[in-house]
């Protein structure tokens, strides 16, 4: 028997090994993309197991802060307000242009120079070597105009950096008292609500909030207002809590006809519950302070958003020798003469910082019929503060900001934010 051997043509040979190429570039494509998406899943699900581990330890550390700076807080007895009649005011720096904030801060930088040309002291000058050129705008940004307690405004420490374990800690401590009360802006007073609106919106026109901004902020703020009225009396609550009666199963007896009566408890609630409130009120989804948010100078120490200088715990006083001139204006908008008095406090403030109000009536007489008005919405010295404690670990950062009043006992607690 002969066998024949079938030979095929030269292309269909070829056709054979290009398809047989292609399944195999398939199948690697295939391959490498399976092991692209597999790796891929690998690799997220690493981060996020590393990202909870890191957070964990973040969020601990940030907790272990908190409660550092409260009993640091507790062993400040006396902030001092500190004297500086050779240097300008911290509030100049908000009222300025990017380019006038340029000019200006060289100005002090020629200032400095010259004290230490005659070996005069130096405080606000990181490193004198650097600055070569008072025109470099990079030389200027060296020089920092210091607050009311000398850290930059409105800490009235300077910031504290440490490490727990891994996570890297930061703790600033700020004065509420020198911003800007938002509950002003929703005054339970008809007496008032005339110069309460045009307070805010004095504050709004200096940090460079356009009008239809404003009325926005105007009408959600009307909307909390009617939800819970602001005023500057806040009274303890008294609560009545009607409990049902716990009887012990030996004590039992055959039912009564109709229920037992129980004697209803009542028990007052401290006033600062009105300010965890409006905490609660202001930072929730009813107010939205993107508009605040916003900053028309890109620059650390010029002109900043709205929100940094606005009190938003509920707070209702303003400490004239550490609020900024537009918080001042706003103060006294309640009596008028606004702008002359806030210019007025702030030059005097400088070479000394008034003691109580009867110092303020005295140096600014002229004004007392004004300053009488207003003296309800001012104060002398701040006791309502917040600790900022923000912890970083890895790719996990963890922060929680705590609003409190500091009384000459003890701290009260307002309110606490995590994020």
């Amino acid at each position: 028997m002969i066998k024949m051997k079938t030979v095929l043509p030269k292309n269909d040979r070829t056709n054979r090994r290009a398809v047989v190429l292609l399944v195999t570039l398939v199948l690697l494509v295939v391959m490498a993309t399976l092991a692209f998406v597999f790796t891929s899943r690998v690799a997220a699900e690493r981060y996020r197991n590393q990202y909870v581990v890191d957070y964990q330890i973040a969020r601990y550390s940030c907790d272990s802060a908190a409660k550092y700076a409260l009993a640091t807080l507790e062993d400040i007895n006396d902030l001092q307000i500190i004297a500086r009649p050779n240097e300008p005011d911290f509030s100049d720096i908000f009222t300025l242009s990017r380019a006038e904030y340029r000019e200006f801060v060289a100005a002090v930088a020629i200032e400095k120079i010259t004290a230490v040309d005659s070996n005069e002291s130096l405080d606000d000058v990181n490193d004198v070597n650097d600055i070569n050129d008072v025109e470099n705008e990079a030389a200027a940004d060296l020089i920092k105009i210091r607050g009311p307690y000398g850290p930059v405004w409105p800490l009235i420490i300077e910031p504290v950096e440490f490490e727990i374990g891994k996570a890297k800690v930061r703790i600033e401590i700020e004065d509420e008292n020198a911003k800007y009360p938002l509950g002003w802006a929703i005054l339970d007073d008809k007496d008032v609500k005339r110069q309460a609106k045009a307070g805010f919106e004095t504050f709004c026109e200096w940090m460079d909030v356009n009008s239809v901004d404003i009325r926005l902020l105007q009408k959600q703020l009307k909307e909390i207002g009617e939800i819970k009225k602001f005023k500057m009396d806040f009274q303890p609550i008294k609560v009545t809590e009607h409990g049902k009666r716990h009887i012990k199963k030996s004590e039992r007896v055959k039912r009564r006809k109709g229920p037992s009566r129980l004697k209803p408890k009542t028990k007052t609630l401290p006033a600062m519950v009105h300010r965890t409130a409006f905490a609660k009120l202001f930072h929730s989804s009813l107010l939205d302070i993107e508009p605040l948010a916003r900053s028309s100078i890109a620059d650390e120490n010029a002109r900043q958003a709205a929100v940094k200088y606005m009190a938003m715990f509920g707070s209702d006083k303003v400490n004239i020798n550490t609020a900024p001139r537009q918080v001042l204006e706003s103060a006294f908008t309640f009596g008028g003469d606004a702008d002359r008095i806030a210019e007025e406090i702030i030059q005097r403030r400088r070479v000394e910082p008034f003691v109580d109000m009867d110092d303020l009536k005295k140096k600014l007489m002229r004004y007392s019929v004004s300053i009488e008005k207003c003296e309800k919405y001012i104060t002398t010295t701040s006791n309502f503060f917040t600790i900022r404690a923000t912890a970083t670990s890895g790719v996990a950062t963890a922060s929680t900001v705590i609003a409190v009043i500091k009384g000459k006992e003890k701290i009260q607690r307002i309110a606490t934010i995590s994020n």
